[in-house]
């Protein structure tokens, strides 16, 4: 079984957002921190389909789930 190691820029334009690192810069800035009361899906920022791609990636353990954990952790610093 291949397992595959994402990068937080292959997150982003998998959740069809700008991927440059400025533009990752920018939504870090613009949505954190995220409240602990909030599963990362929950987010009110994500449209239905990213939110469900997250959850999704999470729930089923998924090769996603690390960087998408990454991204929830980034989130709340």
């Amino acid at each position: 079984m291949e397992i595959h190691v994402y990068q937080l820029e292959s997150l982003f334009a998998q959740l069809g957002l700008s991927s440059t690192e400025e533009a990752i810069d920018r939504f870090m800035e613009d949505h954190a921190p995220l409240s602990d009361a909030l599963s990362l899906h929950e987010a009110p920022f994500w449209s239905a389909s990213q939110a469900d791609f997250l959850q999704q990636a999470i729930k089923e353990d998924a090769d996603w789930a690390l960087i998408v954990d990454e991204l929830s952790v980034m989130l709340r610093a």
